[in-house]
């Protein structure tokens, strides 16, 4: 990704701490000199502690709390505002700063995903005119360098959607010179860019893609002397998502109207099967050559019908004790993890290239779960 837009003398990755929220994986990509895009206290102080602070965070949230505005605030991070009524709570809470974004909304002139939705009933972002009323009034309240910002899909194998949103951002960034006098720093194109799930898909082609949107900058920035403007993307599930694996020991093997194998992982470990419908490659260490001649429903523990990583999915034959490694959970996988049915959620550990593994979150335990609950008030409690 970096190398496909070093072209674009700003262009900066911020990593969208949702997909992976460990800040172990957050410190290697500071290393890597990623910001991080941040969406909640917790996101924001994940950052800091490993280091990333300042316009190195990009802080886009919504119906933001007061604290949240205001811890974003004392770190120097740029704030993308997500609704116009935002910019006078923002003043209040934490002042308006020298430099701010604003998420555009394109309403119909753009298609949604099946995670995101239409654009035109997304909760999200400014409408066009706002972004101009908007930018205006922050000039106005003493904002001096501006950019703009938007995300309207989802795990996107289409290349041409990336394209096209920038050159959308270049459009609209030609617009707020003209009618503004504002000359933006940056146009965040945000993520969305997915990964091949599926044996059968192909990757995207990020060469493509900046090669394309080169071919924009240059006909639409250069050309109106916008030039130099800085490319922002905040991608998550592209960076991790490949690189992680949820591994479970089959506990049972129960033949019903199907065979089902029961794993020690459930939807508290990997939610995208169950409330997706998403599909992950599963392999069998060990069997990874044998042949696929069973038929096999993959489910967890949880008490509801759709705790379940596969149906009838061809895999070699399973007995009790078989490791089963569920690919590509590096993101959305721990980070949507819950606690239903008292489930715990397992722990992440990390695999270096010298071959050393390193425990980057214990386990939950009991103890963790029953943390917020008093339970020294339960013999006094009446009922």
């Amino acid at each position: 990704m970096l190398k496909a837009f070093e072209w674009n003398e700003g262009f900066k990755e911020y990593f969208a701490v949702k997909a992976t929220p460990n800040p172990f994986i957050l410190k290697i990509l500071k290393s890597e000199e990623f910001g991080t895009d941040c969406s909640s206290l917790p996101e924001l102080v994940l950052s800091e502690k490993a280091g990333i602070v300042g316009t190195d965070i990009m802080f886009s949230s919504n119906d933001t709390p007061a604290i949240e505005l205001r811890k974003a605030r004392e770190l120097n991070a740029i704030i993308n505002l997500d609704d116009i009524s935002h910019i006078p709570f923002l003043e209040k809470n934490g002042g308006i700063p020298e430099i701010i974004s604003v998420r555009y909304n394109p309403g119909k002139l753009r298609e949604g995903s099946f995670i995101m939705g239409n654009p035109e009933n997304a909760k999200f972002g400014f409408t066009r005119e706002q972004v101009f009323t908007g930018l205006s009034e922050l000039r106005q309240r003493g904002s001096r360098r501006f950019g703009i910002h938007t995300f309207i899909a989802s795990n996107e194998l289409n290349p041409d959607y990336f394209v096209d949103t920038a050159d959308m951002l270049f459009d609209l960034a030609i617009e707020i010179m003209e009618k503004l006098d504002i000359r933006l720093e940056f146009v965040n194109i945000s993520g969305g860019i997915g990964i091949p799930y599926k044996p059968d898909q192909e990757k995207v082609n990020l060469s493509y893609v900046g090669d394309e949107v080169q071919k924009k900058y240059k006909k639409k920035i250069h050309n109106r002397g916008l030039h130099p403007l800085a490319i922002y993307m905040e991608c998550g599930r592209a960076i991790t998502g490949p690189y992680g694996y949820l591994v479970s020991r089959v506990l049972h093997k129960k033949e019903i109207y199907k065979t089902h194998i029961g794993l020690d992982a459930n939807m508290a470990n990997l939610m995208r099967p169950g409330m997706y419908g998403a599909y992950h490659h599963i392999t069998v260490a060990g069997k990874e050559n044998c042949k696929h001649d069973h038929v096999y429903d993959i489910t967890g523990s949880l008490c509801e019908p759709i705790d379940t990583f596969a149906v009838d999915r061809p895999l070699p034959e399973i007995e009790i004790g078989d490791l089963v490694v569920i690919h590509d959970t590096g993101a959305h996988g721990h980070s949507m993890g819950f606690n239903y049915n008292g489930k715990l959620r397992s722990s992440e550990l990390l695999l270096r290239e010298n071959g050393d593994v390193v425990e980057i979150r214990r386990a939950e335990t009991m103890e963790d779960y029953f943390g917020t609950l008093d339970f020294t008030r339960l013999d006094s409690f009446s009922v």
